[in-house]
């Protein structure tokens, strides 16, 4: 049997003119002698537009997570520095001025009495109560410093770098087994040929006396879900790893070799030169599961020629990469 194609068309053409006349009123329409009344379809039913949300105020929405402070213990005292909130899976700069709200939220957190979760090494190890706060001396932008007495666990009694974070998001954490970690000779040889290897990558000048003599720091530690320990160094040329003017050629490079049986392999590197970027210098801070993923992240210290910063690093597609490093560390900010 042969289908009439101008039937059909007919047919198409009828059923599109009902419902292009369809509004959005109830209304009786007679067709060929029928009455139909054409009602609209139930709210639920109706097609979402594809401009849904235009009506929603506009520029960026602001979000509240955890502050990470970064510290140093002196005796049973800590100073700490706000680096920053966390975000699922980033680190965000904090205060930032796109939010006014955040002042008054920083205000609350940093008050005297407010009450920090200390961690070292990746793991909880104590407790701080802010005795007082106030601008932050050495660092670019406007950052907070906290302070207070410190309670660490014995066996995290001789623990230095601490990082914090409210008790009032992170109180469910448990404590964990502490374990500080010295580096070993076979990584600090690693750390020589890990920089020589990238130093050539670069295309960089080699030191003239030598890798060793350029090495400004070292530190080995052990990531949770890892097979074996890390080590992570700084490398300087022509310039020291500190707040100080670097020389006319000066770099620093800061590499992290990762244990694969009885070796140790590059797991990330990063190259800085001063001519290009400004002085910048990395070194190892410490490390935490701070967005509470499974996985930890790498807080860095950065040295500039007359101010301080932070970076950090995390797992992207099973590398390491940069996540975070505040707006003054960008090449055209990084000369103060």
């Amino acid at each position: 049997m042969r289908t009439d194609p101008k039937g059909l068309m007919r047919k198409h053409l009828l059923m599109l003119t009902v419902m292009l006349t369809v509004g959005t009123g109830c209304d009786n329409v007679e067709w060929g002698g029928i009455d139909v009344e054409l009602k609209p379809p139930p709210e639920s039913a109706r097609p979402v537009s594809v401009e849904a949300g235009q009506n929603d105020p506009p520029g960026p929405k602001n979000y509240s997570g955890p502050l990470l402070l970064a510290g140093i213990r002196n005796g049973e005292r800590a100073d700490f520095v706000v680096v920053g909130e966390v975000h699922p899976d980033v680190l965000r700069e904090f205060p930032d001025a796109r939010f006014p709200e955040d002042q008054g939220r920083l205000a609350a957190l940093t008050a005297p009495g407010t009450e920090w979760v200390l961690f070292s090494d990746g793991v909880r190890v104590g407790r701080m109560v802010t005795e007082a706060s106030g601008p932050a001396q050495g660092f670019c932008g406007s950052r907070t410093e906290v302070s207070g007495v410190v309670e660490l666990v014995p066996s995290a009694a001789g623990a230095e770098r601490l990082l914090a974070m409210p008790a009032s998001d992170v109180s469910p954490r448990p404590y964990e087994p502490y374990r500080a970690i010295r580096h070993q000779y076979d990584q600090r040889v690693a750390t020589l040929t890990i920089a020589g290897d990238a130093l050539r990558d670069y295309s960089a000048v080699y030191p003239p006396l030598g890798m060793l003599d350029a090495r400004d720091h070292i530190q080995a530690y052990q990531l949770r879900h890892a097979p074996g320990e890390a080590v992570a160094a700084t490398f300087m040329h022509e310039d020291e790893l500190a707040i100080a003017p670097p020389g006319p050629r000066a770099y620093a490079l800061f590499v992290i070799g990762e244990q694969d049986g009885a070796e140790y392999d590059m797991a990330y590197s990063w190259y800085r030169e001063v001519d290009a970027e400004g002085k910048g210098a990395p070194r190892y801070f410490d490390h935490l599961d701070w967005d509470n993923d499974g996985t930890d992240e790498i807080l860095l210290d950065v040295l500039g020629a007359n101010r301080r910063w932070f970076a950090a690093l995390g797992r992207r597609d099973g590398t390491w990469a940069r996540t975070f490093q505040d707006s003054c560390g960008s090449s055209s900010a990084a000369g103060g």
